[in-house]
């Protein structure tokens, strides 16, 4: 904690890429950061959390863990029209929930420079729901994209970001994924701005309200941003860099697919021209262009969808109409790449033989993941078990640890998507079928996106069971405070929102708050609670191992 403030300039020292960007924040004068806990993002908030609750903290300066990542995006764009320097971050999933509010935002001409960053997470290693990568809501939003390869980018390119931001007045995406936001790399530091500026919140239809006629106003002047963007800054960037010699064959890669990249050649004796991307939006199509003109073959390296190899051949019919494209016919669409894939597609693209050594590991027992030891959840799933036949209740899901219910030993979970969706999902079983059901909700997964969920289902007169697991704590992502506890993201002692006043608010008339430890009336309750015909709701309180309360 102490080396990421540290005031030595030039000094260089070794951070992960999330708190990289953390740092690239503070030398870029950022006052007020918003977050959502998600991994792979999570450590730029925990990072945050620590400093904020310790003697390190920062002046002028705010942060908090927000409700959800639409909250979070909505707080940061409020300090943003204030005037003040934003980060807003939050894993791939939560940009799923903040896109009802992105959409308008990129329209509006926010005054403080705004920087999202956002993490993909390939091959799913934190996060089950999708494979999803987020590059689509480039041209769906208008919102510019810069995609960093290893920490010192990471850095500089969210100084950059800043920068682009406020003198466009336009928010910046940078997009990050999982091998990027926790991979270790020597960073060279700046100097850290203490932001001085005041918020004011200066009114202005104009440029706030996104209403038609003038939202179709506000469109074209985005649209106009964008050209700028791409003409002053993406085709001129020293962030899309060219290396290697002249050859017919060249490369053209981004992110952490241009580590994978070079690698390969380095191993293969290669030294084939590679074209770098650090923007994806907007594409410097004209440096494209240039690129590939007298090549006969390209290798477009990108893990998941193929939106740079679509782009790519769209700009060879205007330049190069004989040249051979690759990318996903070599390379898979599916999974986080590994440097024997791209080394592999190298090889057969330039007819270089190669042999890769496999060394065999032995043959270690396999763990599978599982709740941790004196977990509460235990006591909740033994107890539904033990109350309702597997056979016989549907048991719905959500994310968080209690996700683990799906796997052995346990074995109770027959839906899971994302959060807020278990009553949401249970409500439409019930209205469809007369089975009995069960849906688990974790405690910030509630204050998430659970509570309209809940509304829906009493309103319209549904009877699912809700288990609301509450351990007074976010658990699964480094156990951050989230409505229910006393603290803030500062730190700061603060009154806790109480689950069980917001269930009755939510016309919940069938409630009981239960330490799962207490298992016959655990069981009891359950049993009872299955044969309501409206929506009952256990709350089984009992606290994470892991926090002091």
């Amino acid at each position: 904690m102490e080396e990421i403030l540290s005031d030595k300039i030039g000094k260089k020292i070794i951070l992960l890429g999330n708190d990289a960007i953390l740092r690239g924040a503070l030398e870029s004068g950022v006052q007020f950061v918003s977050t959502y806990p998600g991994t792979p993002a999570s450590e730029i908030g925990n990072t945050l959390y620590r400093i904020q609750s310790s003697k390190f903290k920062i002046k002028n300066f705010y942060f908090e863990f927000s409700t959800n990542e639409k909250v979070a995006m909505e707080a940061g764009a409020g300090a943003s029209f204030s005037g003040l320097r934003t980060l807003v971050v939050m894993k791939h999933f939560g940009l799923n929930v903040a896109s009802d509010f992105l959409m308008p935002l990129v329209y509006s001409g926010i005054k403080g420079g705004m920087v999202i960053v956002v993490a993909d997470d390939p091959n799913c290693w934190s996060s089950a729901q999708s494979e999803q990568d987020i590059r689509a809501f480039a041209q769906l939003a208008h919102i510019p994209i810069l995609e960093p390869s290893d920490s010192q980018e990471c850095k500089d390119f969210t100084k950059l970001a800043f920068e682009i931001s406020e003198k466009f007045k336009i928010p910046v995406m940078i997009r990050e994924t999982t091998r990027v936001a926790l991979q270790s790399g020597i960073v060279k530091l700046g100097k850290i701005i203490l932001g001085k500026r005041k918020g004011k919140f200066v009114k202005d239809p104009h440029q706030f309200v996104t209403m038609p006629p003038r939202v179709l106003e506000m469109k074209k002047e985005l649209l106009k941003k964008i050209r700028r963007i791409k003409k002053e800054i993406s085709e001129k960037s020293p962030l899309n860099k060219t290396y290697g010699k002249n050859s017919k064959i060249g490369i053209i890669t981004f992110g952490v697919s241009f580590l994978y990249a070079m690698e390969a050649l380095k191993d293969l004796n290669l030294n084939l021209p590679v074209l770098k991307l650090g923007f994806f939006y907007p594409l410097p199509k004209e440096k494209i262009k240039k690129f590939i003109k007298n090549f006969k073959k390209v290798l477009i390296v990108e893990e998941l969808e193929p939106y740079l190899e679509k782009e790519v051949k769209e700009l060879a019919k205007e330049v190069n109409t004989k040249l051979q494209i690759f990318g996903k016919d070599l390379l898979p669409e599916v999974g986080e790449f590994r440097p024997e894939y791209v080394m592999k597609a190298v090889a057969k693209l330039t007819g270089k033989r190669w042999k890769i050594s496999e060394s065999k590991l032995p043959d270690f027992p396999k763990r599978r993941p599982q709740l941790c030891p004196g977990c509460p959840y235990w006591l909740v799933f033994q107890g539904v078990k033990k109350a309702a036949n597997p056979k016989e209740v549907i048991f719905g899901g959500e994310i968080g640890c209690y996700m683990l219910a799906g796997l052995a030993p346990h074995y109770i979970q027959d839906y899971l998507f994302c959060m807020g969706s278990s009553v949401g999902i249970a409500h439409g079983i019930k209205k469809s079928s007369k089975q009995k059901l069960i849906a688990f909700v974790g405690d910030s997964s509630f204050f998430h996106s659970g509570i309209p969920a809940l509304i829906n289902a009493v309103h319209n007169k549904s009877n699912p069971l809700v288990v609301i697991m509450d351990n007074r704590t976010t658990a699964m992502t480094g156990h951050q405070p989230h409505p229910g506890t006393e603290k803030t993201g500062m730190g700061e002692k603060t009154e806790a929102t109480k689950i069980e006043d917001i269930v009755k608010a939510c016309g919940v008339k069938n409630l009981k708050i239960i330490d799962p430890i207490n298992q016959k009336e655990f069981i009891k309750t359950v049993q009872k609670f299955l044969k309501n015909k409206e929506v009952s709701v256990i709350i089984a309180r009992r606290s994470c191992l892991f926090i002091k309360i």
